[in-house]
């Protein structure tokens, strides 16, 4: 294939714009609901702002990490064909509000994110627990190992980074699940970041340690966030490796009517996001990496990245919204 079949054959440069469209309108209707206790309330306001703007899209788009499964969520599931029908066939990885306690409490790190690729590149994943590992951009290929101990790891990440153990940050969810693994990072001199809820916003902040101070995320959290994680560091060069925890029958059945034969697969951020990815998160609530939405009397303001791997290029959009009909 030539330069000029391998640009046709990837996404419209085009998108890279619109797919902006998409998160800001998301985000500043959850923003509306920040810190009114009402989770479900801010996760649907903001569903319905993406669904309608993605259907504005020259796509022929299908939800393959949405909402929920077709009976769980009646808008943006799994399956659900999205825009206007008239341009190239993606899958898309959404996540209306990243962070829907946060953005009830108007905690830091709420995000409205998507990630749009061609036609099955983008892994079809049930919603379960993955265990994750990840770090940023810049580090030789194969550094980190989710078998390996944690203590491995960072020192590892530590003597690749040119620095000591105790000056490596890791950011781990704060779960029962993890109270072992915490002991186990902080065994080793380094430090940690306690997050108490969106796990894609904690692998993000591994691709920008100078601006989040976050240099590794580890632990188990949801499968489709993983896969919104991957497709952002297939974006700006990181790496990460996932297992889904399939530990019980009827999650390894379900897994294979996905198409996942293998239970014990170690997925990369290659594997879970290949050819083409178009990546978009703007912030909700202010973050280490975005500022969320800010209303004024007669302009709203939004802080948006947007991502793209077959350029790796990092846009960070500034945007000061003075029609404020469109919202």
């Amino acid at each position: 294939m030539n330069m000029a079949q391998n640009i046709a054959a990837g996404l419209d440069r085009i998108l890279t714009m619109e797919v902006v469209r998409v998160t800001e309108r998301a985000a500043v209707a959850a923003a509306r609901l920040r810190g009114r206790g009402d989770e479900k309330a801010a996760d649907q306001v903001a569903v319905d702002a993406m669904r309608q703007e993605l259907n504005r899209l020259a796509i022929k788009g299908t939800v393959v990490i949405g909402e929920g499964e077709r009976d769980e969520a009646p808008m943006l599931y799994i399956g659900e064909e999205v825009g206007t029908g008239k341009g190239p066939a993606v899958d898309i990885a959404l996540d209306p509000l990243e962070g829907t306690t946060i953005c009830a409490k108007n905690l830091p790190n709420a995000l409205a994110v998507i990630a749009i690729a061609e036609k099955g590149s983008l892994l079809f994943a049930p919603d379960v627990y993955m265990d994750k590992i990840a770090i940023g951009p810049g580090y030789p290929e194969g550094l980190i190992d989710i078998d390996a101990p944690p203590a491995e790891n960072i020192a590892k990440l530590a003597k690749a980074k040119g620095v000591s153990v105790s000056d490596i940050t890791a950011c781990i969810l704060d779960r029962p699940r993890h109270a072992k693994l915490i002991d186990a990072v902080r065994a080793t001199g380094a430090a940690i970041r306690l997050i108490g809820d969106g796990d894609v916003a904690g692998v993000i902040h591994t691709t920008d340690p100078e601006e989040t101070g976050i240099d590794i995320y580890l632990g188990t959290g949801g499968a489709p966030e993983g896969v919104l994680a991957a497709a952002a560091l297939r974006c700006t060069g990181g790496q990460m490796q996932g297992r889904l925890l399939l530990d019980t029958p009827e999650k390894v059945a379900r897994a294979e009517k996905m198409g996942i034969s293998d239970p014990k697969r170690i997925y990369r951020a290659q594997d879970m996001a290949r050819g083409d990815v178009l990546f978009a998160a703007t912030g909700v609530t202010d973050g280490n990496l975005l500022d969320g939405v800010k209303f004024g009397r007669t302009f709203i303001t939004t802080h948006t990245i947007v991502l793209r791997s077959s350029s790796r290029t990092v846009r960070e959009i500034k945007a000061r919204h003075q029609d404020l009909e469109k919202f």
